[in-house]
């Protein structure tokens, strides 16, 4: 893959002078309509071999455009916060919004590529990690992204060359970087396990282009104009292109019985009981976050279910349990202005906890399979789309020791309604109920489909749901909290 980036391109210093000025301008003016529009973000992400310039041209790239819309990220050291996460968690935080341009360098390519050559895993573990950078990037395109993938080759002999001519020079021997001879004693197997990745991982919806760097004037100007061509067509382009769905994507219910029909909400509690359990569940819980094997995983809690269910009492109840500095709860809404401009994931993956720590969503990322299905805020091939987006979310968190628990809270039509008329009637329960809350009411059969659906295709056995029979709100608190407890022992178990 990398013979013709080991031709010995060049391009002589008047040529390239002749053709800067005007592709630098092409390259502002792309910009400025980027930022006008912003209708996608640009991800340029930078490997290949050290010393084939990236830095230098990343640098005049800075200086030909407007550098305020460009974020430059390095991720070649994992900082402790880092470390305390999901892998892709330092990715998705670095993320440019809509309009905007951000450089990446020590991406997931770097990673999977480095911890190949020192042998850390083996060819299996690397076609899943391209596997993994595949979704990613699939789902980030699917989103609205523009994404470039360079690789700055150099031959052996070109590398080799360009260290002795860095290492002479006083003035620019600070250049070399321990990597860069690490890299001259590997580069066959780096060379090798690079063109694995470059070949299983190169997709029309985000593709590779190599790009030799022996002479800096052919590397600018290709880079230039690869990603001005790339700008350009893509502004050009209004009409987002979206996978089509399938033209029966859902399995109907055809005697209409749903999985929210087969639930007992009758199950009760009494007064007494109810405080007995509730207390020895809530003890449980404080027992098991301050155990030391809580060092090694995170805790996240997503509730959903129906409006007035009793999601809010349920977690006030865990979060009595606690000491404060242990949780956190977040609220999701309408998304703002800022999460509109990410991929739909961004606002969940920002709040992801370190390990020891616990996360409440008070409604969650199933917001775009329920709320948004059934109210059209997005279309079909997005929420379609957004179930094995979610297994693969959900898959990197429990991969990373995150504890992940899922509840619905089912309550029925009758119990709703009673729910509401006692919200209209106590004066500090008013704020609850609004005029959404009533037209909710009136999509009841689309929401439970929209329910079903969902658990039949995100609940799986490393994220299963939990249906909590809320009719009686004594009962739900109890079962959440012993199925937060149960699920911590599975996970302390199993180390």
């Amino acid at each position: 893959m990398f013979e013709s980036a080991e031709l010995g391109h060049k391009i002589d210093e008047d040529d390239y002078k002749k053709e800067v000025p005007a592709l630098r301008e092409a390259l502002l003016e792309a910009q400025f309509e980027l930022q006008q529009q912003k209708r996608f973000p640009v991800i340029i992400l930078i490997n290949g071999i050290e010393g084939a310039g990236k830095g230098e041209t990343v640098k005049l790239l800075n200086e030909w455009m407007d550098p305020r819309l460009i974020q430059v990220s390095t991720f070649d050291v994992q900082t402790d916060e880092e470390l305390a996460r999901p892998p892709a968690w330092r990715f998705w935080r670095q993320l440019p919004p809509k309009g905007r341009i951000g450089i990446f360098f020590g991406n997931w390519y770097s990673q999977m590529i480095q911890g190949r050559v020192h042998g850390h895993f083996k060819d299996a573990v690397l076609d899943q990690a391209i596997d993994g950078a595949l979704a990613l990037e699939q789902m980030l395109c699917d989103e609205g992204a523009l994404i470039f993938k360079f690789w700055f080759h150099l031959s052996k002999k070109q590398m080799k060359k360009r260290l002795e001519e860095l290492h002479g020079d006083p003035q620019r021997a600070w250049q070399i970087s321990p990597l860069d001879w690490q890299q001259s004693k590997t580069y066959d197997k780096f060379v090798r396990h690079g063109e694995r990745v470059l070949r299983r991982s190169s997709r029309d919806f985000a593709p590779w282009y190599v790009v030799e760097g022996g002479d800096e004037h052919y590397r600018n100007l290709t880079v230039g104009r690869i990603l001005l061509d790339g700008l350009q067509s893509a502004l050009k382009n209004e009409v987002r292109v979206v996978s089509h769905p399938h033209l029966a994507p859902m399995v109907a219910n055809l005697d209409h019985r749903g999985l929210l029909d087969s639930l007992d909400l009758s199950q009760q509690l009494d007064k007494n009981a109810y405080k007995e359990m509730l207390e020895a569940e809530q003890a449980r819980l404080a027992v098991l976050m301050r155990d030391k094997r809580m060092r090694r995983h995170a805790l996240v809690a997503v509730f959903e279910g129906n409006d007035a269910a009793g999601k809010g009492g349920a977690i006030r109840r865990v979060a009595a349990a606690l000491d404060p500095r242990q949780y956190r709860i977040v609220p999701i809404a309408a998304p703002t202005e800022e999460e509109r401009a990410q991929p739909y994931l961004w606002r969940f993956w920002r709040h992801i906890p370190a390990r020891g720590k616990f996360t409440v969503f008070d409604r969650s990322w199933y917001g775009r399979v329920l709320v948004e299905r059934v109210e059209g805020f997005c279309g079909p091939a997005d929420w379609l789309r957004a179930y094995g987006e979610i297994n693969d979310f959900e898959e990197q968190l429990t991969n990373a020791g995150v504890v992940l628990v899922k509840f619905w809270l089912a309550i029925d039509e009758e119990e709703q309604f009673r729910r509401f008329k006692e919200r209209e009637q106590i004066a500090f329960k008013r704020f609850k109920i609004t005029d959404e809350d009533w037209r909710n009411r009136e999509k009841w059969g689309e929401y439970r489909d929209a329910v079903g659906d969902m658990v039949d295709r995100t609940s799986t056995s490393i994220a299963p749901w939990t249906l909590v029979e809320a009719n009686d709100k004594r009962f739900a608190r109890v079962k959440v909290l012993r199925t937060i407890n149960d699920a911590l022992e599975r996970a302390f178990a199993r180390e």
